[in-house]
């Protein structure tokens, strides 16, 4: 219990500073985007805040296990370097006891790590697509501010003007594009250039019709058959807008339905979920040999192997979820060919060192 303890804590401390500081970069990170569309009038600052909590407890996820790992090869790191852990082999420790510490430890880790991802990982996505939604319904683009250029949700169309006049919700100088598909009547780019602009407000599964003052509506033809240029005093536009409402998104899915589901997204979902508290424990105990130093080494080289190690290990997993969403492979071996790599990264790491003898 000594033994436990005391690497317990030795990882505690620096996994602690480690995860704060990575949850205090993407915290700054998701303000400047939501407090940015909260400034152009597209979300309220109360809804701002709640997304970025909900963005920040989706991202433990994955910050977690990262804090964990580098945690662990700090922490180890520093026991080799000062020779401490020498003075531990010699008490009579094994090093397999040392992997049952960090065992014990990361499994803490690990299972709220898995209930994040199990449970709170949905619940903050469906809860973020419904604010979102809200937000998006109740747009008012008379308040988009000038100078941005703003999509206009279901409709297609690129909207921009160069200054607006928000008492009588005007928009000066205006930019209107849209990309037609091919396979209609209307295959090519129609661009809309106007001095003003009236756009009313946003309703849920309306229509709605914008008024362009004094300017030209050019119809661009891909096929370079014909380009029509109109000019117009007044002209309205029709921008049709899907209704906001709940649509079906993997993340957003309980666990349980993903389990009985046969659809390939939602099997790499699935798999995803309930293997995080995996890849917590195999990145921890992976961390172990890979911090193994002599007295007064630089700790700089095993760093940088470390750190390549887990670049490499993230992308093979990010690459068999690629691959099982697209049904290049099936659910088995699926997501569990990625951790059957890790397993076997971590028995040659552990056997390529001395014999390991259990105390």
């Amino acid at each position: 219990m000594i033994i436990d303890r005391y690497i317990s804590w030795e990882i505690l401390r620096p996994f602690a500073a480690g995860l704060g500081l990575l949850v205090l970069v993407f915290v700054g990170y998701s303000a400047a985007r939501y407090l940015g569309m909260a400034a152009d009038g597209q979300l309220d600052v109360a809804t701002a805040f709640k997304l970025i909590g909900l963005n920040t407890l989706v991202t433990l996820e994955i910050l977690l296990p990262t804090a964990l790992f580098f945690s662990v090869l700090s922490a180890v790191g520093r026991l080799y370097r000062d020779a401490e852990m020498y003075a531990v082999y010699a008490s009579g420790i094994s090093r397999i006891r040392v992997l049952e510490s960090v065992l014990k430890f990361s499994l803490l880790i690990a299972l709220f790590t898995g209930f994040l991802s199990i449970a709170g990982r949905p619940w903050a996505f469906r809860t973020s697509y419904e604010l979102e939604a809200q937000a998006a319904a109740s747009f008012d683009l008379k308040k988009m501010a000038a100078g941005n250029f703003m999509a206009l949700l279901g409709s297609g169309y690129v909207f921009f003007a160069q200054d607006v006049d928000q008492q009588q919700g005007v928009h000066k100088r205006v930019f209107l594009y849209k990309q037609h598909n091919e396979n209609t009547d209307r295959s090519g780019s129609e661009l809309l250039v106007a001095e003003t602009a009236s756009l009313p407000m946003l309703h849920p599964g309306e229509a709605m019709q914008a008024e362009f003052n004094n300017g030209f509506n050019y119809m661009l033809d891909n096929s370079k058959k014909q380009d029509l240029t109109l000019e117009f005093k007044e002209l309205i536009v029709r921008l049709p807008m899907q209704e906001a409402q709940e649509r079906y998104r993997a993340r957003a899915e309980t666990t349980l339905t993903l389990a009985n589901s046969t659809n390939p997204k939602d099997i790499a979902e699935y798999q995803w979920r309930i293997t995080t508290p995996l890849a917590t424990v195999l990145l921890a105990l992976i961390a172990v040999p890979l911090s193994r130093m002599s007295p007064r080494q630089s700790r700089s080289r095993n760093f940088f192997i470390a750190l390549l190690v887990y670049i490499a290990l993230f992308s093979v997993t990010s690459v068999m979820r690629t691959w099982v969403e697209q049904d290049k492979i099936g659910a088995i071996p699926g997501l569990w060919t990625a951790y059957v790599i890790e397993i076997a990264l971590l028995i040659v790491l552990v056997t390529g060192l001395p014999r390991l003898k259990r105390r």
